[in-house]
């Protein structure tokens, strides 16, 4: 499910709720009212995922205060799969399916897969689906993250280590990752004001802030990768287009080889860096 457009600014008055057993006519009329661009398809998958009237209720009165859709039905829909969401997790966002599919273009049969910054592990059950069986690990520094990226790629076999960037790996890996996606917070400190409220106030900041310029970790990652890739292994990072220079910069300092691919539709910006064979 795509990131569901919300008003910057919240209507002026308490929209209606549905009625206790609401139907599908009340939960759009709320929805609605309450400003959201598309509130058949949102009443559709709230009445689809509630089970009994009341949950029906509760999840529209959390939706109309503003709270992201993926959190309100528990669920989003990343690479064809559906990822579990939790309230304090990073929403996946359909945008990153691009670096999703620019590591399989890369490395169809890769074996050693990382997911770092990996908030509800979406990248890396969508890599582990699509690559079959691989061994799979994922980190994050924030402990809901983890919860939430341990219940999504259990059914991978994938490991999912709490801690901060490649501290977090066990040391085995070390010379021996094909692919290391990174999806790292790029929003600049100054402009996390400026971000919709539903990602402002209900995702985690780690998630979100990179530091002065954006690329605190980005740096970080472009720094460490060399020493975790196998022969020839990938790393990739999202980025934005006034980013991207110093991204790739950063990751030819650190003796990778870095190239920008580019989905102006979406929009999406990916750096890949590779290590040498």
């Amino acid at each position: 499910m795509s990131q569901v457009p919300f008003p910057p600014t919240p209507p002026s008055s308490t929209p209606p709720l549905p009625s206790r057993e609401p139907g599908a006519d009340s939960v759009v009329a709320a929805l609605r009212a309450a400003g959201c661009v598309f509130a058949e398809e949102e009443a559709r998958l709230i009445l689809t995922t509630a089970r009994t009237p009341d949950e029906v209720t509760a999840m529209v009165a959390r939706r109309v205060t503003g709270e992201p859709l993926e959190l309100v039905v528990g669920w989003a829909e990343f690479g064809g799969l559906r990822v579990a969401v939790e309230p304090g997790v990073f929403v996946p966002r359909r945008r990153t399916e691009f670096l999703v599919g620019q590591a399989l273009a890369l490395a169809p049969d890769a074996s050693v897969v990382v997911d770092l910054c990996c908030g509800s592990g979406a990248v890396g059950a969508a890599l582990a689906t699509a690559l079959g069986p691989v061994e799979l690990h994922a980190a994050d520094i924030d402990p809901a993250a983890v919860r939430c990226a341990r219940r999504n790629l259990a059914p991978f076999g994938g490991h999912v280590h709490p801690g901060d960037l490649f501290t977090a790996l066990p040391a085995a890996l070390r010379g021996r990752v094909d692919l290391l996606a990174a999806n790292v917070p790029y929003v600049p400190t100054g402009e996390v004001a400026l971000l919709p409220a539903e990602a402002r106030d209900h995702e985690p900041r780690t998630a979100l802030d990179g530091g002065p310029d954006g690329l605190d970790v980005l740096r970080r990652v472009a720094a460490g990768a060399a020493h975790w890739l196998a022969p020839g292994g990938r790393v990739l990072v999202e980025t934005s287009a006034h980013q991207a220079p110093s991204a790739l910069r950063a990751f030819t300092r650190a003796g990778l080889t870095a190239r920008l691919i580019v989905d102006e539709d979406l929009p999406a910006r990916v750096v890949i860096g590779t290590r040498a064979p």
